[in-house]
């Protein structure tokens, strides 16, 4: 029966790092029209979750954790032409974050279906431990 839960335990972890990764995707979606109001002004960094083992010492197990949520060392962004904005340069370019949106879309539907995937984990567990008590019963 400790196993069960165990695997409870395991899928939990897995929805709650996936949810995490959603979570910064979705930030990373929502800012990448996002431009600076003055030209010194640093654009937004596009943000990135980093994920690490780490052994549960309750269940014995490795599970997944969110390690920590970073930005590059360097700065990415991609110049624009816009010479009428607030945060163009003297040449008229503003620094925009470097984001394709196309790739952060496929990146959250990776991370939808990994979080599916635990969830049904997740369900066929809770399941089995509610069969094995009506059996007890």
């Amino acid at each position: 029966m400790s196993q069960l839960y165990d695997t409870l335990q395991i899928s939990s972890h897995g929805m709650r790092v996936q949810s995490t990764r959603v979570r910064v995707i979705s930030e990373n979606i929502a800012n990448a029209g996002t431009l600076p109001t003055t030209p010194n002004e640093t654009p937004y960094q596009k943000q990135y979750v980093q994920f690490k083992n780490v052994l549960d010492r309750e269940l014995g197990h490795s599970v997944v954790k969110v390690d920590e949520v970073t930005t590059p060392d360097e700065e990415q962004y991609k110049m624009k032409f816009m010479p009428n904005h607030p945060g163009a340069n003297e040449d008229g370019y503003v620094k925009a974050p470097k984001i394709d949106t196309l790739v952060e879309m496929m990146d959250i539907r990776e991370a939808q279906r990994s979080y599916e995937a635990n969830l049904g984990m997740f369900d066929q567990s809770r399941s089995m431990v509610m069969r094995t008590i009506d059996l007890l019963r």
